[in-house]
Formats: C-alpha cells, sequence, structure tokens
C-alpha cells in the first residue's frame, strides 16, 4: 500500500509477485475488506466518520455494527439527516488501491475474474494480463431512486452494437451492457430512497442480494458480485402497506434510525461547520453567538410546531441556509449605510424567510394560517428561548416603563449603526442590559445596536412590549396584548366594549 503508482505492479504476474497477493485479495470479499479496515481504526481509536455531529453515541455504533457483522443495511430517518453524507463516508473503511483486470467493466478481480471477457482474456494472456487499479471513491457507486429507473439500469442489457461489431452471438454474455449494480462489482453501491423503486426492481435487487444471479432479455447469466449494499429511506415509505416489498425487506441486515441534532449544541456544531458564513467580503463580519442560537432554535422549534407536519421533518439545512441569508442580509445592510462591521441582528432573521418558507411542510391549520405568517411565530418563539437563557432574572422594568409612557422606536434599516445607537439610548436602561449577552464596554456601535435589538426582540416575543411593521416598537397595552382578539375583533367592528378592555388590561398586569 505504501508503494508509489509507479512501481505498483502492471501484469498479473508482477502481482501475484507482490505484497498485493499476501492481502488475500483473491478470497477477501469487499465486506471483509471494510471489517478489517475498521478493526484497524478501532484499535487506533481514530474518529470513524469525521464531520459527522451527534451520532456518536447512537448512529455510528450501529453502522459499526452492521458493518462488523458484514451486513447489507439500510439508514432510516426524515430529510436532512445526514443519510447520504453518512454513507459516502463509507469509502474510508476502503483500501487505497484495489487492483483489477485492466478494461474490465466491472472491475473484475484478477485472481477470480467473473466476467466472461476477463476469464477469456487471462485464459489467454495468463501472467502478462494488464493490470490497473481502482481508487476508494471509483468503487462507490450511488443511484437515486425513481420510479422510472428500468432493470436495464441497474442491472444491463444486451448491447446489439456490441454484438455486431464483435461477430457474437446476440444471447452471448459477451454482448451484455452492464448496469450500475455490476459496474459497483468490489465496491460500495448505494441506493437514496429505497422505496420510490419500482416493485420489480426491488425483486431484482433482491435476487442478486441472495443468490447473484441476473437475467437479462430473458436469459441466465451467472453474476456472484462482490458487493455492500447500502439503502436510504423515510421512515413513513419503509413499511408493509407502504412501498417496499417484504423479501427485499427480510434481506437487510440491519435497519439503522438516524435523528435530528438532540441538542441545540449539536446543531450549533453542524450549522457553524456546514454554513457559508466565513467569506471574502469588503467588510469585517461578526457573528454574534445569540444570532446564530436563534437562527439554530428557528428549527427546534419548528420539528415542535403542530402545523409542521411531522412526517415530513425540518431539515437541518434550514438554519444552515437561513445564517447564510442573514449573513448576506447584514452585508448589504452594512454596505448601504457605510458601516465598517456588518453585525446581523434579528431583523436580518425575518428577512430570511425566503430560507424558511420553502423547507416547511405545513399541515392543514397551517396552510390556513400562511407560510410567512406560520414563519414569522417559529422566529418570534425562538427569539423568546434564546432571550430567557441570557436574561432569565434580568429586570427590565425600566425598558417596559419607558414603552409604557408613551415611548415607541421605530428602526430604520436605512440608517447607519451609529445613528441607531443614538436612537436606542433613548430608552432608559437598555443600553446597560447588553452587558448580558457578554458585551465589552467598547464593542462597535454595529455590536452594540444588534444586541439592544435583540433585547426588544426578546421582550416582545414574550409579549412584554408590542411591535408592528408600521409603528415599530411600542407599549404592548397600546398596541392591543396577549388574549385581546375579542378587543381587536370590536375595534376592527367599530364597537369597542370597555369592560373588556378593562378586564384584558388587569389580566395583563
Amino acid at each position: 500500500m505504501t508503494q508509489s503508482v509507479s512501481q505498483l505492479p502492471r501484469t498479473l504476474g508482477e502481482l501475484r509477485a507482490s505484497s498485493f497477493s499476501g492481502q488475500s485479495i483473491s478470497s477477501r470479499s469487499v465486506k471483509d475488506e471494510l471489517r478489517a479496515n475498521l478493526l484497524c481504526k478501532l484499535q487506533r481509536g481514530e474518529t470513524l466518520f469525521p464531520g459527522i455531529v451527534g451520532y456518536e453515541d447512537t448512529v455510528v455504533p450501529q453502522v459499526v455494527n452492521a458493518i462488523l457483522s458484514r451486513h447489507n443495511f439500510i439508514l432510516l430517518g426524515l430529510r436532512g439527516q445526514a443519510k447520504t453524507r453518512l454513507v459516502r463516508m463509507l469509502t474510508t473503511l476502503l483500501d487505497p488501491l484495489a487492483p483489477y483486470v485492466a478494461g474490465c467493466e466491472i472491475h473484475d478481480n484478477p485472481f477470480s475474474p467473473i466476467c466472461r471477457q476477463c476469464k477469456n482474456l487471462i485464459a489467454e494472456e495468463g501472467d502478462a494480463t494488464s493490470i490497473a487499479y481502482v481508487t476508494p471513491e471509483q468503487r462507490y457507486v450511488e443511484k437515486l431512486a425513481t420510479p422510472d429507473v428500468t432493470i436495464a439500469d441497474m442491472i444491463g442489457d444486451i448491447d446489439p452494437i456490441k454484438a455486431a461489431r464483435r461477430g457474437q452471438d446476440i444471447s452471448s454474455e459477451l454482448t451484455v451492457h452492464y448496469g450500475l449494480l455490476p459496474r459497483a462489482n468490489r465496491g460500495i453501491f448505494a441506493i437514496n430512497e429505497l422505496p420510490d423503486l419500482a416493485g420489480k426492481i426491488q425483486v431484482g435487487l433482491f435476487n442478486i442480494m441472495q443468490e447473484g444471479d441476473v437475467q437479462i432479455k430473458g436469459y441466465p447469466i451467472r453474476l456472484p458480485l462482490d458487493l455492500l449494499l447500502v439503502f436510504t429511506a423515510n421512515p413513513e415509505d419503509y413499511t408493509a402497506r407502504g412501498k417496499i416489498i417484504t423479501p427485499l425487506k427480510d434481506r437487510i441486515g440491519s435497519e439503522i434510525r438516524t435523528h435530528y441534532p438532540a441538542t441545540l449544541e449539536q446543531g450549533l456544531a453542524i450549522t457553524n461547520q456546514e454554513a457559508w458564513v466565513t467569506r471574502a467580503s469588503p467588510l469585517e463580519v461578526r457573528v454574534p453567538v445569540y444570532i446564530t442560537e436563534v437562527v439554530e432554535q428557528l428549527a427546534f422549534t419548528a420539528r415542535e410546531d403542530k402545523r409542521i407536519d411531522k412526517r415530513s421533518g425540518v431539515s437541518q439545512r434550514l438554519p444552515i441556509s437561513v445564517l447564510e441569508n442573514v449573513v448576506s442580509n447584514s452585508e448589504r445592510r452594512a454596505l448601504k449605510t457605510a458601516d465598517s462591521v456588518a453585525v446581523p441582528r434579528v431583523m436580518d432573521i425575518y428577512a430570511a424567510l425566503p430560507s424558511i418558507t420553502g423547507k416547511l411542510e405545513l399541515e392543514y391549520e397551517g396552510e390556513l394560517k400562511g407560510g410567512d405568517a406560520v414563519a414569522r411565530e417559529i422566529i418570534r418563539g425562538a427569539v423568546g428561548k434564546v432571550y430567557d437563557r441570557y436574561f432569565e432574572g434580568v429586570n427590565t422594568a425600566s425598558i417596559i416603563q419607558w414603552f409604557d409612557i408613551g415611548g415607541n422606536l421605530k428602526l430604520d434599516e436605512s440608517v447607519d449603526s451609529a445613528t441607531m445607537v443614538k436612537q436606542l439610548d433613548g430608552i432608559q436602561g437598555l443600553m446597560s442590559k447588553v452587558r448580558a449577552l457578554g458585551l465589552g464596554p467598547n464593542e462597535p456601535d454595529a455590536v452594540r445596536a444588534s444586541a439592544a435589538e435583540f433585547i426588544l426582540e426578546g421582550l416582545y416575543a414574550h409579549r412584554r412590549i408590542g411591535r408592528t411593521e408600521e409603528r415599530g416598537f411600542s407599549s404592548e397595552e397600546r398596541k392591543g396584548g396577549p388574549g385581546r382578539e375579542p378587543r381587536e375583533r370590536e375595534e376592527r367592528e367599530g364597537r369597542e366594549d370597555p369592560r373588556e378592555r378593562d378586564r384584558q388590561r388587569r389580566k395583563y398586569n
């Protein structure tokens, strides 16, 4: 394995005399190869799947057990749970190079060929047979299952042009054009969304898994393929009453459930790893921790919301896309106002609605309310939860009082940070509370403005103050606070009930 490419054996005779011969290539299957390399990694204490976060104690041990057991396995989970990424990382368990008969479409093992062309070639040329090498990436074949996939795509078909050029009978094995499964021979074959395959294709799969028999255009061809088969699917579809046939399900050795991040910290680690935040920009971009926490909390809040379809799930791509959009909006604003530092604010999260609504599958109640309205309420809920982490027990009565005595503030996105800080300074006690967010006394105006706005949004999320698109932040009492739907309805209809107003005011106080 340590040989340079130029020193590798180039003929079958050289290969027999090399270190490759001692690796039992002729008898070791790809599952044995994966098992052996995995055991070595476990003995050395290496990280098996770098970049996969949150599965260390759940999914990864089950994948390890499946490989050590030489099982074909399936990952069951909702969208955005890193199923495909995990499957693709299985190539790290393959040997760096694997020899095969040069020119073979299915990377035939030179010591035990299975295709007719390679058998004939080795019989003719013997030890002079040319040898080539395949990398782990070339030994991985992936197919997204769709209803239009055919047996010819997966297994192969008779190629009449090949038969004519070679002067072969149409029933000869030498006239076969191999499909994806044979081309993945001696490697890993992955099928995403397995239940979307037509039933007859699933039948062809379990026949390959169990017997190694292939029938192409009615001609039986024995192809004992050497494969690790890995599948992914949505749990809703992977049932007997769904789209999966029971015999195929029975032949899959291990069924492994994936999941979304269990904690906010795990979600933050994934988002910070995947989101395109560190980017070339004419500005310094500083993303406050509380903003990233709000963005991550969006996904957790949405997954708990009854108006979101649980069967579809809320992909981890949501916070990743939202964070990228939030940073972009802060860049745009900073360039427009000539600020030297771009610092995302909560208003940028609302500006990122296009990154949210497209990733939410709504139930009937949510559809009635509308995607934008549901997304705005989810943002509000996320801000409230993150606000509680920083300001639980912090006295904000002076800020609320400022609004109660008639103060109001509409933050204009078009003004620079220094002007915004001056406006925010007018709210008694507000700027002194930013210290709870870990800010020092000499922070740039953009950082202070973002922190102060977060405090106001947190108070709004808890309905301590009000906010409208027209008037900005104001007293919740003057806006109409929680539980004031009767009052608002009466105002719209022009018949306000003073007794109802007094009752609601006492309830609020």
